[in-house]
């Protein structure tokens, strides 16, 4: 049975990235009818957040990856189980005991020593590295980048697989639970490769299957480098924020790193799984985009009905409205939204009159086109979209005016903005006749003046 795991620390937000390893964990193992696991890494005990653990079941479940078996190492740790694994590796001869005092590398550098002083001391307590054999050479082949990769032991360093506290590190821990789950195929990001040789050496000293192993391509930021945090927008909750629907950061997370051989862009979770094939994964690293993402976002919401959407707006709401008048805006409003978070800015163009305007904005013509516009809307009922914009086209061609320049200073006229809603639909339905009346005689003033 294809059996994967999603490992993440709770130190924090959710990286885009991780999000991603899960979602190709959970396909893999479903398209295969067998389990995925959620194991917490919580050995690094001073990067914890209270919270962290809550969160990442939380954001999973929101995308709809449901773990079939839970795991977390600090409990596991309490249980002796990465003690027991380094006894019996010191006790084989692939690892020692080690009292060097422990270094900051931040502070002072990284070692460029591979192998550790302590190594053949015959200490009996202490940190436990792993001795690393010489003139050995390890490999494995990976089935994301579809290659073998090998390293030679006599450049591999002595890892630190269980510290001093009686905490394991990654090395350990990670190995140990991996066969002890029945890990049949791991994916992680492309930066633990460098690691890899000390993960199969020790896969292969605590004996068992080991699973295949699979790393995942870079996501390249448009500003240039891999996808940092320092700079990009990476954190999934930052985006749920924003106002993207899980639905649409799913579709576009996929297609990051993976793709189908018929080039299809629109997956549902359950559609992804049915579709998945290991052989999709790209070994070229794919680019982040967020007209990409928020062509996506705009997909979506345009799936939901009127009502829906009027519920998820709501959290984004921060302009005082009726919910019937929300549901208005929304009904001609969706057309044009990119982010659940756009729709407060539109409902202040709707519900706010301008108190100044932006002479830029209007065109040459925009005396005539609002003189023109002001006159159709006294005589008009002002109800029916559709009639109003006949009534606008027949004074368009009457006075041979550009439609475009006509539309446009239209909707500076209502909003001060040349980016709207369908501007006579927005008039018709939300504004209002008489509303309608009083923003363009206040354009018409400011023109005048």
């Amino acid at each position: 049975m294809t059996r994967t795991r999603f490992a993440p620390s709770p130190t924090g937000y959710l990286h885009i990235g991780n999000l991603r390893t899960a979602i190709y964990a959970y396909a893999m193992a479903k398209h295969a009818g067998g389990d995925f696991i959620l194991r917490i890494e919580d050995t690094d005990q001073e990067r914890l957040v209270p919270e962290g653990v809550a969160d990442i079941k939380n954001i999973l479940t929101v995308f709809g990856l449901a773990w079939d078996e839970f795991y977390v190492q600090s409990e596991r740790k309490a249980a002796g189980l990465y003690q027991a694994a380094a006894k019996r590796l010191v006790s084989d001869g692939h690892a020692f005991y080690c009292q060097c005092a422990a270094k900051n590398a931040k502070q002072e550098g990284f070692s460029s020593q591979l192998r550790d002083p302590c190594r053949d001391q015959g200490l009996t307590s202490g940190a436990v590295k792993l001795k690393v054999p010489a003139g050995e050479t390890v490999s494995y082949h990976d089935f994301v980048l579809r290659k073998d990769v090998s390293w030679d032991t006599d450049a591999v360093y002595d890892a630190t697989l269980l510290k001093s506290d009686g905490f394991p590190t990654y090395h350990l821990a990670a190995m140990t639970d991996d066969l002890a789950m029945h890990v049949t195929h791991v994916l992680r990001g492309h930066d633990w490769l460098p690691s890899t040789p000390i993960h199969l050496l020790v896969f292969k000293y605590l004996g068992g299957d080991r699973p295949e192993i699979g790393h995942l391509s870079d996501i390249q930021s448009s500003k240039g480098g891999k996808l940092s945090k320092r700079r990009d927008a990476v954190f999934v909750e930052q985006f749920l924020q924003d106002g993207f629907l899980p639905e649409a950061l799913l579709n576009f997370v996929i297609l990051l790193g993976w793709a189908p051989k018929d080039n299809r862009e629109l997956f549902t979770l359950p559609e992804f799984v049915a579709a998945f094939d290991p052989g999709g994964f790209q070994k070229s690293n794919p680019l982040y985009s967020d007209k990409k993402l928020n062509w996506f976002n705009g997909h979506y919401i345009r799936q939901k009905t009127d009502t829906e959407l009027t519920q998820l707006v709501k959290p984004f709401v921060k302009t005082d409205i009726s919910l019937d008048k929300l549901t208005q805006i929304i009904a001609i409003a969706k057309e044009r939204m990119a982010k659940l978070s756009d729709i407060d800015g539109i409902i202040k163009q709707a519900v706010v009159a301008p108190v100044s305007y932006d002479k830029a904005l209007f065109t040459s013509d925009a005396l005539v086109c609002l003189q023109s516009v002001l006159q159709v809307v006294k005589l008009s009922p002002f109800t029916d979209p559709d009639r109003v914009n006949e009534e606008f086209k027949q004074e368009i061609d009457r006075l041979r005016l550009k439609t475009g320049d006509f539309y446009m200073n239209l909707r500076v006229a209502l909003t001060n903005s040349r980016f709207t809603p369908p501007i006579t639909e927005l008039g018709t339905a939300v504004i209002g006749k008489s509303e309608t009346l009083h923003r363009i005689e206040n354009a018409l003033e400011y023109l005048k003046s």
